[in-house]
């Protein structure tokens, strides 16, 4: 019976051709709307490592005191200074730790006919690779002992092993940042995470793929700048090592804590710590500290767009009007037919088919909405551009979830506002039509 319902619908909605594209049209441009800014929101608000999000954390101290305290609602600062850091790393009450910042850095190719480029760098300790489920397409990581070695050694991206390696086997071959000569360790495979957990304050969770990575001690050793965010409460002096010893906020922090006793002894440690950063004079504030996991942080860090939250919910306010307007049209195409209806009640057909009919002929409607709704989606994604940003727009994409996704919300939607059409006509009296027509 399901076959025989749909070509009567579909062999209805060839009967009234402009009612139909009226209604084909309403849901298209709805279901387009909705599922474009879905797109973004779904990017945005992605959990971008859902296997880990849970037990990794960032740490924060309030280095800097009430005053500042006040102005970000009683939240310690963002960052982390390089003394509180490394003060951390050497305690190790993590499973797993690392320090990290964006490095600015060059490459400089080998080939004389190609000129220094620059590359997403970061400096971190190797246990980062393991915390942030690194892939690696060649060779691994470098180890511990280079860590506290301070040693020239490398990770390079997938993308920059074929630009200077051509996708060759680049481990244990040299690479030239800032002029000086880098041991390459391993090569990471395709790995972009989005948001960009691991640095929002410098990349607000969107950024190209990182493409270099060096030993957090080297580049100190090094003093290489910061490509990111760099905050001081006072002027540090001048020089490099009062810079780094200054209460300047500069560094991301991450520990790996498998279980929640972990966590609830991480964030007694860290009240301990600064207690004792208290009592020996340095802070003159009670300890305010707190400790987030990934997806608290991205909360915290309002990772997704208030434009994509907003635009979103006025979509779906569009596709509703829509919905609304195809009520109206499916009650007057419905009502239209009584006659029909009439005269199949009375010879035996009962509200449960007439029900089933018009429900399978609104689903017919609805898919046909919902191809126009994939075609106007596809070009709704590729001008996101004019409405977010282009580290965002370039998150939106058509793929095959989102196209089934868009058919099944144009079917769904367009059933759901087919109900009270429906019941009306099967409330249509047999022995009135029959008189009357």
């Amino acid at each position: 019976m399901f076959a025989y319902y749909l070509q009567l619908g579909l062999r209805s909605l060839r009967k009234n051709p402009l009612l139909t594209a009226l209604m084909v049209m309403a849901i298209g441009c709805g279901v387009a709307a909705s599922m474009t800014t879905y797109s973004v929101f779904r990017a945005t608000s992605n959990n971008p490592i859902p296997q880990k999000s849970s037990v990794l954390y960032v740490p924060q101290i309030d280095n800097w005191g009430p005053e500042d305290a006040a102005d970000n609602k009683g939240e310690p600062p963002p960052a982390m200074t390089y003394t509180d850091a490394m003060n951390l790393i050497r305690d190790h009450r993590a499973r797993h730790q690392t320090v990290l910042y964006p490095a600015d850095l060059s490459v400089v190719p080998n080939d004389p006919s190609m000129l220094p480029f620059r590359e997403n760098s970061y400096a971190w300790y190797t246990d980062a690779f393991a915390m942030f489920d690194i892939p690696f397409l060649y060779g691994s990581a470098w180890t511990q002992d280079d860590d506290n070695a301070h040693a020239d050694v490398a990770v390079i991206g997938r993308e920059l092993n074929d630009k200077l390696f051509h996708g060759a086997n680049s481990v244990g071959r040299d690479i030239s940042l800032n002029g000086r000569q880098y041991r390459i360790t391993g090569v990471i495979d395709t790995w972009n995470p989005s948001p960009l957990f691991f640095d929002v304050v410098n990349t607000n969770g969107f950024d190209d793929a990182s493409e270099v990575f060096i030993p957090f001690t080297r580049a100190v050793d090094l003093k290489i700048p910061t490509n990111g965010n760099n905050n001081c409460n006072k002027d540090p002096g001048p020089g490099w090592d009062s810079w780094i010893h200054s209460e300047c906020i500069w560094l991301a922090y991450w520990a790996e804590l498998p279980s929640t006793a972990d966590a609830d002894s991480y964030r007694q440690y860290l009240t301990g710590y600064s207690a004792e950063q208290q009592r020996s004079g340095r802070f003159h504030w009670a300890p305010n500290t707190r400790l987030r996991n990934v997806t608290e942080w991205l909360d915290y860090q309002k990772v997704v767009p208030q434009e994509a939250k907003v635009s979103l919910l006025v979509s779906l306010g569009f596709l509703l009007i829509c919905l609304v307007n195809t009520v109206g049209l499916l009650l007057a195409k419905f009502m239209k037919r009584a006659p029909e209806i009439g005269v199949r009640r009375a010879l035996g057909a009962s509200r449960k088919e007439i029900y089933a009919q018009f429900l399978i002929e609104a689903g017919a409607i609805g898919l046909a909405g919902g191809l126009i709704g994939l075609l106007l989606t596809g070009l709704g994604v590729l001008g996101v551009t004019l409405v977010f940003e282009p580290d965002i727009a370039k998150l939106a994409t058509l793929d095959v979830k989102l196209v089934l996704l868009t058919l099944l919300v144009a079917v769904m939607a367009t059933v759901l506002a087919a109900f009270y059409p429906t019941w009306r006509a099967a409330q249509v009296q047999p022995a009135w039509q029959l008189k009357s027509n």
